[in-house]
């Protein structure tokens, strides 16, 4: 079986790799850039897909780049401490959840996809225009040079995987209506700072509500066993309730001064915000946008995955963690299933609806809606928390979230791995 993965990115990568433990070791993988690019600024990977790249072999290579998040804290736009917690190991899971650069992420899979498939395998500079399937059965891709335009080259595969993000080629020509992706309103500015450790050293903090907020968290094993702390923060607001959406690109770099004017009185005891934007060497800037989940994934011998499949907003730190999964789940069902089109059909059944679910939950704020609550209820501040909101509802927008994303930590624990069994 001879798989083509469009796009070397996380969820790609992935891919390549599940296929190979899933013992389909026919796959090349196609992108666009000329080369394979630590682009980006941190994410978060959540233990059900840190279980995931556990079972492909690649925990100690996680542990040496990433910081293994032991807390999470929810704070007001004040400062007031909302909610609490422990995340990963201390939580109970039996994987961990990193906070991680992209780029370092993306560098451990493709280190590990050169490792079992070979380097002849990825093609860099290759940019789909046309995707397709033969009366035979077979799919096909045709790809140009993106910087000069001249064809490349036409590929045939018994399966093409579009993992080529939220603007998907396959995508697009799969549901050629859609339209460009949904904006919320909401511009997001995202840098790296080198600073201090704060609160525990491992702590994800989240300050603010959906109208405005900031997201902070180390980001490198290495600056922590120098004693400092690579910080991560992303910082959001509301702009806008229907206008045209601006630019989206990871290149798009955003002026300091804009950034620190909007967010200058978020300075708490336990964090300086404005000191982290004005140490960060660069600041991204673009919009918080996403696409309404589709009717089908199943196509025959084309499918979708990752954020080609289903994109969301950035609550939760769930987007790239969905796409390993993805990668597990589609592997596992080729390497099982009696046919190709039964594979791919079984694969849809099994993740659309659940991503569906985590992209309209993320739409309505996610874990962030306990924020949203204390800032309606008590803009001004509270002198007790529990007079604004419960302790009931507290747990239940956090335990609502982990069982709509499949990280609840029993149900994790006690399921049965996707691993083809040898």
């Amino acid at each position: 079986m001879k798989v083509a993965i469009i796009g070397g990115g996380i969820g790609g990568m992935s891919l390549a790799l599940s296929l190979v433990a899933a013992g389909l070791d026919d796959v090349d993988v196609y992108e666009s850039a000329p080369a394979i690019r630590e682009l980006g600024v941190g994410i978060n990977v959540l233990p059900h897909a840190i279980r995931e790249l556990t079972e492909l072999g690649l925990l100690d290579q996680l542990s040496a780049v990433g910081i293994p998040t032991a807390n999470y804290s929810y704070f007001s736009r004040l400062g007031q401490w909302i909610w609490g917690e422990p995340l990963g190991i201390a939580a109970g899971y039996q994987w961990p959840q990193f906070s991680i650069h992209r780029g370092e992420l993306l560098a451990v899979l493709y280190r590990a996809v050169i490792d079992r498939l070979g380097a002849h395998r990825i093609h860099t500079g290759h940019h789909l225009v046309h995707v397709g399937q033969d009366p035979r059965r077979r799919a096909w891709g045709d790809f140009v040079n993106r910087a000069t335009n001249v064809p490349v080259d036409r590929v045939g595969a018994d399966l093409l995987v579009g993992c080529d993000g939220i603007h998907s080629i396959v995508r697009r020509t799969l549901y050629s209506e859609e339209g460009p992706p949904k904006w919320n309103g909401v511009t997001m500015w995202r840098g790296v700072t080198l600073g201090k450790p704060f609160l525990s050293g491992r702590t994800m903090i989240n300050a603010g509500s959906t109208r405005q907020r900031v997201v902070i968290y180390p980001i490198s094993k290495v600056q922590e066993e120098q004693g400092k702390a690579l910080i991560n923060w992303v910082a959001t607001m509301q702009i806008a309730t229907a206008a045209d959406m601006p630019a989206q690109d990871w290149t798009n770099i955003a002026r300091q001064e804009e950034v620190l004017a909007a967010f200058a009185p978020f300075v708490f005891d336990f964090l300086d915000v404005p000191e982290l934007i004005r140490g960060a060497e660069v600041i991204y800037q673009y919009p918080m946008v996403d696409r309404d989940p589709l009717p089908s994934w199943d196509f025959g011998r084309v499918t979708l995955l990752g954020d080609a499949a289903h994109p969301m907003h950035p609550v939760g730190g769930n987007g790239a963690s969905q796409a390993i999964i993805d990668a597990r789940v589609l592997a596992r069902e080729l390497a099982l299933q009696p046919s190709i089109e039964a594979a791919v059909a079984a694969y849809d059944d099994q993740r659309r609806a659940v991503t569906a679910a985590v992209a309209k939950s993320n739409r309505r704020a996610g874990p962030h809606r306990c924020q949203d609550l204390v800032e309606e209820r008590a803009p001004n501040g509270f002198t007790d928390l529990y007079e604004v909101v419960t302790q009931q509802e507290l747990e239940e927008i956090a335990g609502d979230y982990k069982r709509v994303a499949g990280f609840e930590i029993d149900r994790l624990n006690s399921r049965t791995s996707l691993s083809v069994p040898s």
